[in-house]
């Protein structure tokens, strides 16, 4: 039996009464979840009822099975669309105006533009200028560039988020100014929202660096190219109405397509839709923090001498300084052996593609580019190709990538004595972090967090986690500086490392080194309010995220 099978079955710890407000205050104050309140199965108060529409509460990992039909966009008919192909329209306003923008609708953008993104700020401006009211904004991510959405929040014009809050927009939330309640998904739940009818997008507004005038588009190509496109999929092929937006407009055909023209509405030509060393990195390199350095080197000897590495292994890892250091030593164990890792999932970075290029890494499976190098080898190399979260993440398919992956390297801005990890607010309780595909990868194999014990001096490793994003029992290895906690349930693990050179510990014993250092930090404090909520990958509510008292 798989570890991640064996930990299916382990209890969720209680939550915490003096993080977070009792059931009782919860009951007594009208909210804008307004609405029951349940406590769920990992222990966590959630609302029923979020933002109008009923929300099953967390069930406990594979527990809950939905029945039904996936969602089913409208019939579309050709006789309604130019027969030359050429769907260009003169503006980003009128297309909106054409794909019928109006009060209380959702539109959705991806963010493969991360921080460069220049359109969907455009959008919101337009929608302000007409007048527009209670939009749901639907993004994949923001970045700091969506800073300027904090005053269409304020007005009116935005309603809410489903979607990354980081940042000011995570501030914003926290403090209760926003009129709906957040929802934060991965990027997994995202596309199983959308798929099963939980969202419905009305308008997909989709950012390309290279299209046809048909609506066929893709990432890899043009002044402004940023990889793949994946996760404007399922915008693409769920949205009533779906507008593509280039800067560099080709006759048909564009090959590849990573979207398809036969969903695209509309097709508009700006000067400029992102800013190239904003939406690619060239600077991404590993860390020089000798701590940080040290849990590189711990997580891969970890991972070495518990055998988790092999000829024809996999592994994914995050594109931060640690995850980029791990992955050299990863390089070095392949190039002394003479091993191969069969594929690596992505995001990509140089360090990736350089694994590939000296045929150390047969493939790379990306859902998103970090530098120049993923991009240009994901254009060039049919060993790298693109991926979506409905391939990669979506829990709601018949099995996808996560669970085949041997080794899985993520961060957490807080764990907990039972191995929960939070990744969207920090210890004050302020959010300020999207999800990401962090949820999903958490059922690779063996799921390994390396992080510091402190930060601040604020230790990492809590009672409990402010938020709970992913449950104890899959996080299987905590790699800290002063020592490595394995989760109790991965017993084929502890006998493995019971010889181990490795400063094996309990995590009890690091949380006691950590506030024997630092002391016992206080306790955020928050309102009875609820301002947004984690979804789990199932669709169900994992846990609330509350209003920082002020």
């Amino acid at each position: 039996m798989s570890n991640k099978t064996v930990k299916a079955h382990c209890s969720a710890p209680q939550q915490d009464s003096e993080a977070h407000c009792s059931a009782s205050q919860h009951d007594r104050a009208p909210q804008r979840d307004s609405a029951s309140r349940v406590t769920n199965a990992a222990g966590r108060i959630v609302p029923t009822v979020i933002n109008g529409k009923p929300a099953v509460p967390y069930m406990g990992v594979g527990k809950y099975k939905p029945e039904g039909f996936r969602a089913a966009p409208k019939i579309a008919s050709c006789a309604d669309y130019p027969a030359d192909g050429n769907k260009v329209i003169p503006s980003l306003k009128e297309a909106l105006l054409k794909a019928g923008l109006r009060d209380g609708i959702t539109i959705s953008t991806h963010h493969h533009f991360r921080n460069g993104d220049l359109i969907a700020t455009q959008i919101f401006d337009i929608a302000h200028e007409l007048g527009i009211k209670d939009l749901m904004w639907y993004p994949s991510a923001s970045f700091p560039c969506h800073e300027p959405m904090t005053k269409y929040l304020e007005d009116g014009t935005i309603n809410h988020i489903e979607g990354s809050m980081n940042g000011a927009l995570g501030k914003f939330t926290s403090e209760g100014k926003m009129k709906g309640l957040g929802v934060l998904r991965s990027h997994g739940g995202r596309y199983q929202a959308v798929q099963d009818g939980e969202v419905h997008i009305d308008i997909a507004v989709i950012a390309a660096p290279t299209a046809d005038p048909f609506g066929d588009a893709n990432g890899v190509n043009g002044p402004t190219a940023c990889g793949p496109l994946g996760f404007a999929l399922a915008d693409s092929q769920y949205a009533d109405k779906v507008i593509i937006v280039t800067d560099n407009l080709i006759p048909f055909p564009c090959l590849p397509w990573q979207i398809n023209g036969n969903y695209v509405d509309y097709v508009v030509v700006l000067d400029k839709i992102g800013i190239p060393e904003k939406i690619v990195s060239g600077t991404t390199e590993i860390t020089k923090s000798p701590d940080r350095l040290l849990l590189a080197e711990w997580s891969a000897k970890f991972c070495d001498e518990a055998g988790l590495i092999y000829d024809g292994f996999s592994f994914q890892a995050g594109a931060g300084g640690t995850a980029l250091s791990i992955g050299i030593y990863f390089s070095e164990i392949l190039r002394e052996r003479k091993w191969k890792a069969r594929f690596a999932r992505g995001g990509s970075n140089k360090y990736l593609v350089k694994m590939l290029e000296e045929g150390l890494v047969e493939y790379i499976l990306d859902g998103q580019t970090f530098d120049l190098d993923g991009g240009r080898s994901m254009r060039d190399n049919p060993h790298h190709t693109w991926t979506s979260p409905f391939t990669s993440y979506n829990y709601h398919s018949k099995g996808n990538f996560s669970s085949m992956v041997d080794i899985v390297i993520l961060g957490a801005t807080e764990v907990d004595v039972n191995f929960n990890a939070n990744v969207v607010t920090h210890s004050d309780g302020y959010l300020l972090h999207g999800i990401g595909g962090w949820q999903n990868t958490l059922f690779g194999k063996c799921v390994i967090l390396p992080i510091p014990l402190f930060r601040d001096r604020m230790p990492v490793i809590r009672d409990q986690v402010t938020t709970i994003c992913g449950p104890g029992e899959l996080i299987d290895v905590i790699v800290t500086e002063r020592g490595i906690a394995i989760n109790p349930l991965r017993t084929d693990l502890i006998e493995k490392m019971k010889n181990s050179s490795l400063p094996i510990k309990t995590i009890e014993e690091l949380k006691s080194e950590a506030e024997k250092i630092c002391g016992v930090p206080a306790k955020p404090k928050f309102t009875d309010e609820v301002v947004a909520v984690v979804k789990w990958v199932d669709g169900t509510v994992l846990d609330a995220i509350w209003r920082v008292a002020t």
